[in-house]
């Protein structure tokens, strides 16, 4: 059996480790909920149920085609993006910026479906940084025109070109001696930053006392940050044959990744903090937005894309 199972494919057998981890939490939760019926427990099972849906819809993107994953994640990023705007306070002369940025979406994604990684690299961080402000210029309304150009930027740089990292990975070719390529990287990533959301949430909620943000994001806890990091390294372990690494390397990475997606979700909470709002939306149930889900994936993806390029595969 074990043998049937290592001569799987990569992407199907992490599509085993997902199914196994989504039986878990369903029958832990079963057994939470009968061991302590007088405890709310309607946010974990809303959490649970809301897990399998987006690992169904995100693994069934990956697993199916390159094409189908990248479409994905534009939509993704688009959505996000689309739900940050909802919450600025912009103007009327704001307007044809806007177009122009959710414009820069679909043409960030084709530059990645093209392999043109020196245009997607400097794409928006130079030539749209360069015209998005000049299209609020020629609104003719100055004032206003400097918080707007910050505001739209920051969202553009973060949804469009930070997540559009985990796209490109796609597209990276196969890692020599392993069986890592484009596909597993993306699970592999997937996998560490939405596990450790996951695993700070639960050890912050079983044993968190001591706050890391009290202002900002109250329910970070030391205790979580510290036991859902360390428990992801070691789970990373599992799915080590997702990528190039050794075993040091791969709780490197790991730990790595946890700490930009701390960082990530911490800047966003920031954010919603600054708008006045919990969620960015309530598109997924107990879960909030689409951001509140790739808000990890935005400070991750891009700093696990630029470790591989420069240790371990070299573009262009």
């Amino acid at each position: 059996m074990i043998h049937k199972l290592l001569a799987m494919p990569p992407v199907w057998r992490m599509g085993l480790i997902i199914l196994a981890c989504l039986v878990l939490a369903s029958a832990i939760t079963l057994w939470l909920r009968r061991r302590w019926p007088e405890r709310d427990l309607s946010e974990l099972t809303a959490r649970v149920r809301a897990w399998w849906v987006m690992a169904t819809v995100f693994f069934g993107a990956v697993a199916v085609s390159n094409t189908l994953s990248l479409v994905f994640f534009a939509l993704m990023s688009f959505w996000a993006l689309k739900e940050y705007v909802t919450l600025l306070r912009t103007r009327p002369a704001d307007h044809g910026a806007l177009v122009l940025t959710f414009l820069t979406i679909p043409v960030q994604y084709y530059w990645i479906a093209t392999g043109w990684f020196g245009m997607f690299i400097v794409f928006i961080p130079v030539w749209v940084f360069l015209l998005l402000p000049l299209r609020l210029v020629m609104a003719k309304e100055p004032e206003g025109l400097t918080a707007s150009a910050g505001t739209i930027l920051w969202g553009l740089m973060a949804f469009g070109f930070g997540l559009s990292h985990a796209g490109y990975l796609l597209q990276l070719p196969s890692t020599p001696g392993s069986e890592a390529n484009g596909r597993t990287l993306v699970l592999f990533l997937v996998f560490v930053v939405e596990v450790s959301d996951v695993m700070q949430y639960v050890w912050g909620k079983t044993f968190g006392r001591r706050k890391i943000l009290p202002v900002i994001s109250p329910n970070k806890t030391w205790e979580g940050f510290i036991g859902g990091v360390l428990t992801t390294a070691l789970l990373s372990l599992l799915v080590r044959f997702l990528t190039p690494f050794g075993v040091w390397e791969t709780l490197g990475v790991s730990l790595m990744l946890c700490l930009a997606g701390f960082a990530g979700g911490a800047v966003m909470s920031a954010v919603k903090r600054d708008f006045g709002v919990k969620d960015f939306g309530d598109l997924i149930p107990g879960h909030g937005g689409t951001l509140d889900r790739v808000d990890s994936l935005c400070y991750a993806a891009p700093v696990f894309f630029h470790y591989l390029v420069h240790y371990h595969i070299k573009l262009g």
